[in-house]
């Protein structure tokens, strides 16, 4: 061994403290050395107890801080260095920080170098990115921070960067795009894991999970999905935890093993309103980019797994390489794929199917299968279509073969909107060219393209809609600033409702989505101060006291947003948007424990829903709102 580095006498120095900061010496030790044994810690001038050692080695081994290289040797982890270094800034007023590596700086993507920071220091100023040896300008860092926040990944709060547990799965994905060992890329996995390995293990010992394959599809499910993305309807995290066991209890290699929302419910005690929901959503992709598909046992089960899963990647594989060889064979014999006789088309799914129920599914589920396999088919071929890149010949072919593939599969299953799409579009440009000024039916088609996210077409055509109608500017603007928030670009939102501004700047409405854009943006107090001028000039408008409460609601401030819906119900009881203030004030009463107010102003929402003539979408999604909170109280 050489050369022992040993901490400066006042780390040390027990004499002169009544309590010893036992982890900040022992990961100094580590930090400034590459290996140390145990006697090290205690003999001169260390002087560790041989029992304060052990513990403290022990909960620092169990934290993910140090690593026990062989007997008696440890080292310290990237998550130690990071603890170390928050735990030097506590002792001595100072920050030191973990910059990017040359092969992160040298793509001079601001983006990665931000995350790389947040992800490896507690958290980061603005300045830290300012100055050397990172030197980002005002203006690039400002435009890449706004992005990174938009998108969830980073979070700014007094002034302190962070980042958040979407960021951690972004940061996890652009380490792919370096060329970094192997072993770097598997230690930041392991810092990954590291963060949700305590509350995992405590999950599973409460539930008794010790089915490992259950307990290895848990903690996937974990990684891609973000608890952050739910907590706002959600807040317990353990309810989080049970939804996903259950994703990961009903897959298809535990067929027959089957549990119903019904009896998980029971026996994990989770509403069943709230796991219903949940699942729904989560499986059709509607939270997160990951969804799961679906298989139906003959005992009326539901078997989900997930889209880049493990055998998502096996049936992607054997279906690809059906219609590949079947695409070559009838190409060699020049046939095209629109020629096939239905008869050979079909054979297709047939050969898919063989081997697939022969080697990844229960016998039991192939009729399940067999009803899947032509909507599979059509999602991939969507997928594989939409490859950003095409370099060799043979990506070339393949685009074609599944463009080919998807019209044959559209049109073979066509049934409802959804397969008719292009005759539907069809028919109501032929209805628009008849009757030209008829918005409805301008409305109709942006419906249809929304249906099928095709929101770059629906911006072109907003734009047409525009020319046609001028009168109608700002409500056709404001739905492209919409579909950019579906496609997850507040900024150029917000841009489209700055341009209205400069247009028509005494317009109260514009200013009322404005503050909602910036309340997407996270800009709470700039929003408050729009709706706090519309007020004044407003004083008789209760909706904007609604919207004020709203935004607050969005802060979690819910004792202050109650007052103005309370505000909101004094001045207009009878508007159309009322249920909705009555079921945000019950909300607001469950977030403060006021129980017995939530239930009632959540019924009179309700009530007042079910009472109306015509129940709309949006009343129908605010329906399902209530039902939710409603079954966490009852």
């Amino acid at each position: 061994m050489g050369l022992i580095n040993y901490p400066p006498r006042e780390i040390y120095n027990f004499l002169s403290q009544n309590k010893p900061d036992y982890d900040h010496i022992i990961l100094w030790m580590l930090n400034n050395n590459d290996i140390c044994q145990w006697s090290q810690f205690t003999e001169e001038p260390i002087n560790i107890p041989v029992g304060t050692l052990s513990r403290h080695l022990k909960k620092l081994k169990e934290d993910g801080f140090i690593d026990k290289v062989s007997r008696g040797n440890y080292k310290i982890t990237l998550m130690g260095r990071n603890r170390f270094y928050e735990l030097s800034k506590i002792a001595k007023n100072y920050r030191r920080l973990s910059y990017p590596p040359r092969i992160i700086k040298d793509g001079r993507n601001y983006s990665h170098w931000v995350l790389w920071m947040v992800y490896n220091n507690t958290y980061c100023l603005r300045k830290d990115f300012r100055n050397e040896p990172l030197s980002i300008n005002n203006s690039s860092l400002s435009k890449n921070l706004s992005l990174l926040i938009e998108k969830g990944y980073v979070d700014e709060e007094d002034g302190k960067i962070k980042i958040t547990s979407d960021g951690k799965s972004e940061y996890a994905r652009i380490l792919q795009n370096y060329n970094l060992n192997r072993q770097a890329i598997l230690e930041e996995e392991r810092k990954k894991i590291g963060y949700i390995n305590k509350e995992v293990l405590a999950f599973f010992k409460k539930f008794k999970i010790e089915d490992e394959e259950v307990q290895f599809r848990f903690i996937t499910y974990m990684l891609k999905l973000s608890f952050e993305k739910v907590n706002q309807l959600l807040k317990n995290k353990e309810k989080f935890y049970k939804i996903l066991l259950f994703l990961s209890l009903n897959h298809p290699d535990r067929y027959p093993d089957f549990i119903s929302s019904k009896d998980y419910s029971e026996i994990y005690k989770i509403k069943k309103t709230v796991l219903d929901y949940y699942i729904e959503e989560i499986s059709a992709g509607k939270i997160y980019s990951t969804k799961f598909f679906k298989l139906s046992a003959p005992s009326g089960g539901i078997y989900y797994f997930q889209s880049g899963g493990k055998l998502e990647k096996m049936l992607q594989i054997i279906t690809i390489e059906q219609i590949t060889k079947m695409a070559y064979i009838n190409t060699l014999f020049s046939k095209t794929l629109h020629t096939l006789p239905i008869s050979i088309r079909n054979s297709i799914i047939n050969q898919i199917f063989g081997q697939l129920k022969e080697t990844l599914f229960h016998n039991d589920l192939r009729e399940s299968l067999k009803d899947f396999l032509p909507e599979y088919i059509k999602y991939l071929s969507y997928k594989i279509k939409t490859k950003p890149e095409i370099k060799t010949s043979f990506d070339k072919l393949e685009g074609i073969i599944w463009q080919d593939m998807s019209e044959i599969f559209d049109s073979q299953f066509s049934e409802d909107l959804k397969d008719q799409y292009i005759e539907k579009i069809r028919d109501i440009e032929n209805k628009i060219k008849i009757d030209p000024e008829n918005i409805q039916l301008y409305e109709s088609k942006i419906k249809i393209l929304i249906y099928y996210n095709q929101y770059n077409k629906v911006i072109e055509f907003l734009d047409q809609m525009r020319e046609r109608f001028p009168s109608k500017e700002i409500d056709i603007q404001m739905k492209k600033a919409f579909i950019f928030k579906k496609k997850k670009d507040i900024q150029t939102g917000l841009e489209i409702i700055q341009n209205l501004l400069q247009k028509y700047p005494q317009n109260a409405e514009i200013l009322n989505y404005k503050a909602y854009w910036l309340q997407y943006l996270n800009k709470k107090e700039e929003s408050l101060e729009i709706l706090q001028e519309l007020i004044k000039f407003n004083p008789d408008k209760g909706i904007y006291y609604d919207n004020y409460g709203e935004i607050l609601m969005y802060f979690e401030e819910y004792d202050e947003a109650a007052k103005k819906f309370l505000k909101t119900l004094v001045m207009c009881n009878d508007e159309w948007f009322i249920y909705q203030t009555y079921i945000k004030l019950g909300i607001c009463y469950k977030a403060l424990n006021k129980i017995d107010l939530a239930i009632k102003n959540l019924k009179k929402g309700k009530d007042l829903i079910e009472k109306s003539s015509k129940i709309e979408d949006i009343k129908s999604k605010w329906l399902v709102i209530v039902d939710l909170f409603l079954s966490e109280i009852e």
